[in-house]
């Protein structure tokens, strides 16, 4: 029986049900989530990585930023002290030699990706070395590289070391367009400057482009989100990533910075991102589940999407296809088929345990069969819209299923849960059904609109 009505509709797409969306839920990059990580001891991740098989991605994490804004959650630091980033570097070369030294000599490394924090707080000539390390230790053969960057900290010299190591693929910290959006998140960077960027990395060989665009920030207006929008298109962005902004303070101490007043609730949080999804798929972007878009025929993730191949990681959505992730710095997650482990967050006690030569994981998760059944599954819905549940775990949902059912935002067709269109804003509320931890965890997560 259908509970409650919707409060509002935009066009014929979406329908606002504010009490389908009442409870935060996970983001669902991993199953079971980082709220769920407990101590694991250093011998798990040493087994794993002896006994890996398949293909490896590599992620090194560079937890520095040259200036700090207000809004990011990240686990980063102001990179302003050269000898602290130097220790650290020296830190994850270390940590290189000894993980690399314990796999099978025949693993292929397929992808690399280098995220932060920023990873252009360090020298150029820095990021050229840690390439080279990688090389050496992992015996590198023209694996796809990616990396994450701060426009206000971009040079030439950084663009030239991307385009000397091979980078196709880089995305850009841009969030919104609107300056009295920027000053209120401390994220303020002129239009030019994102311009300058584009065409360095368009110069150096970057094929794919995304932009980190954000709705639901303080004195936002739709107006500055499709203003934000079009100057993303205009800009020639591959790859768009919309996601919503989450003030949760009480998680993240830099956010009480933020002057809150103005901020959208959740109703026009809901407008916002349907807007958003509107104006993209008319302006020739593919959908990829719920707030990313990427151009068709120019893009590998529309590709990914389109041809059913799309995946889910700790990065996001992703068209990597490796059954293994190698996460290399502080607070980096590895990810094995039965088992995730987290590397010590707190970059001081990284320093130490990895200079020594030492494992450096803190916590994680070994998954049981179930867990990756169920996490298999949230993935499909997530990725594809679309999943085979066992009977056992549809009798387990149906009853919190029904109003999703009974709203026609999914349907049954036998043993396949389908998401419809209209429920998509839905699908990480209808995927965390299929989560029995995220009933008996305290942490409080993001909303799902």
């Amino acid at each position: 029986m259908t509970t409650g009505k919707p409060r509002c509709r935009w066009g014929s797409m979406w329908t606002y049900y504010p009490d389908l969306l009442a409870t935060p839920v996970p983001r669902y990059t991993s199953f079971p989530t980082a709220a769920e990580f407990a101590e694991l001891p250093n011998e798990d991740y040493r087994q794993a990585l002896e006994n890996v098989s398949g293909d490896v991605s590599l992620y090194l994490h560079i937890p520095y930023c040259e200036k700090i804004c207000h809004y990011c959650g990240c686990n980063t630091g102001a990179a302003g002290r050269r000898n602290r980033l130097e220790s650290y570097l020296d830190a994850l070369h270390r940590e290189i030699e000894t993980v690399a030294a314990l796999l099978p000599a025949e693993i292929k490394v397929s992808r690399v990706s280098f995220g932060g924090g920023s990873p252009n707080a360090i020298a150029p000539t820095d990021f050229v070395r840690l390439v080279d390390a990688l090389t050496i230790h992992f015996g590198l053969s023209d694996p796809v590289y990616s990396i994450e960057l701060d426009p206000r900290t971009m040079t030439r010299d950084w663009a030239e070391a991307l385009g000397s190591v091979g980078v196709e693929r880089a995305s850009l910290g841009v969030q919104t367009f609107a300056s009295h959006c920027q000053e209120r998140i401390g994220r303020v960077q002129s239009e030019d400057l994102i311009l300058q960027t584009t065409d360095w990395l368009r110069e150096a060989g970057v094929m794919s482009l995304n932009y980190d665009l954000m709705y639901g920030l303080p004195a936002q207006t739709r107006e500055d989100l499709h203003d934000s929008l079009s100057r993303t298109r205009v800009l020639g962005a591959d790859r768009i990533a919309l996601f919503g902004y989450a003030h949760v303070p009480h998680i993240v101490p830099r956010q009480r910075a933020i002057d809150a007043t103005g901020l959208p609730d959740q109703a026009e949080r809901f407008a916002m991102a349907a807007e958003g999804y509107a104006y993209l798929v008319t302006h020739g972007y593919t959908p990829v589940g719920f707030d990313h878009f990427a151009k068709p025929g120019k893009d590998p993730l529309a590709s990914a999407s389109l041809s059913g191949q799309l995946k889910r990681n700790f990065q996001g959505f992703t068209d990597d296809q490796a059954a293994n992730l190698i996460g290399l710095g502080a607070s980096a997650i590895s990810a094995f088929p039965h088992l995730i482990v987290q590397n010590e967050k707190n970059s001081g006690r990284y320093r130490m345990r990895a200079s020594a030569g030492n494992l450096v994981t803190e916590r994680g998760f070994r998954r049981s069969a179930d867990d990756r059944l169920r996490g298999e599954m949230i993935e499909a819905l997530l990725c594809r819209g679309e999943a085979s549940v066992a009977p056992c775990l549809l009798a387990e949902v149906h009853h919190d299923l029904e109003p999703f059912i009974n709203r026609e935002l999914a349907v049954l067709h036998g043993d396949k849960l389908i998401i419809s269109p209209d429920g998509l804003p839905y699908a990480r509320t209808i995927a965390s059904l299929f989560d029995p931890y995220r009933r008996q965890s305290s942490r409080r997560f993001s909303s799902a609109v």
